[in-house]
């Protein structure tokens, strides 16, 4: 990635790029709220595979919704080259995929009588950790998912969706803040074409 920082906002979200017809094109890979989803996605198929049952419905169920938070994200930020309101939309899928997916993580570790994990134990507190690491990989997890029991990585997949989830809050607000204040294509259009008139009215009057 040519040495950039991630960040939990492309560069299309910039300031100095908001009044531009079309802004840059959305570089999905530097969003590190992308990141953490994908390897949400990628421990998400490994722990379904190694834990749940064959046949078990909730296999492809949570495969599925760990592949729709990471693709929403893709595809919103690649929409947000032209449309804010198709990126804010298909951001909040992605929030509210990852949302089902905790929630099958928390009825797995229920439905078994296992413990989940403070937000402020120690164990919550090394995940956190590593999610400061950046670029966010599965590698950088992948010791602990393929080693410890199924009530560690479960826990650990559930402190990833929080993590991600908070990104995705943040990045919605942003975007929403952008919308309102600079609009979207349709409204950009609609000014820029404003202030040509604006111009060729003012050339004819000198």
């Amino acid at each position: 990635m040519g040495g950039r920082a991630p960040s939990d906002f492309h560069n299309s979200h910039d300031s100095h790029t908001s009044h531009r017809l079309l802004p840059p094109r959305g570089d999905y890979q530097t969003l590190l709220s992308y990141q953490k989803a994908e390897v949400v996605y990628d421990l998400t198929f490994r722990f379904a595979h190694k834990f749940l049952a064959r046949g078990d419905r909730t296999i492809d169920q949570m495969i599925q919704a760990a592949r729709s938070g990471k693709q929403n994200i893709l595809e919103g930020s690649k929409a947000g080259t032209t449309s804010k309101e198709t990126e804010i939309k298909l951001t909040n899928v992605a929030r509210a995929s990852l949302e089902e997916l905790l929630a099958d993580y928390r009825d797995f570790l229920r439905l078994r009588d296992m413990a989940l994990w403070n937000k402020d134990s120690k164990e919550s507190r090394f995940v956190r950790n590593l999610g400061r690491k950046t670029p966010q990989t599965y590698e950088n997890y992948r010791e602990f998912v393929e080693t410890r029991p199924a009530e560690v990585v479960a826990n650990i997949a559930v402190c990833l969706i929080h993590q991600t989830n908070y990104l995705l809050d943040q990045q919605l607000r942003r975007l929403e803040k952008d919308f309102v204040e600079h609009g979207g294509l349709r409204e950009r259009m609609t000014q820029a074409r404003l202030e040509h008139r604006g111009k060729l009215r003012r050339q004819s009057n000198r």
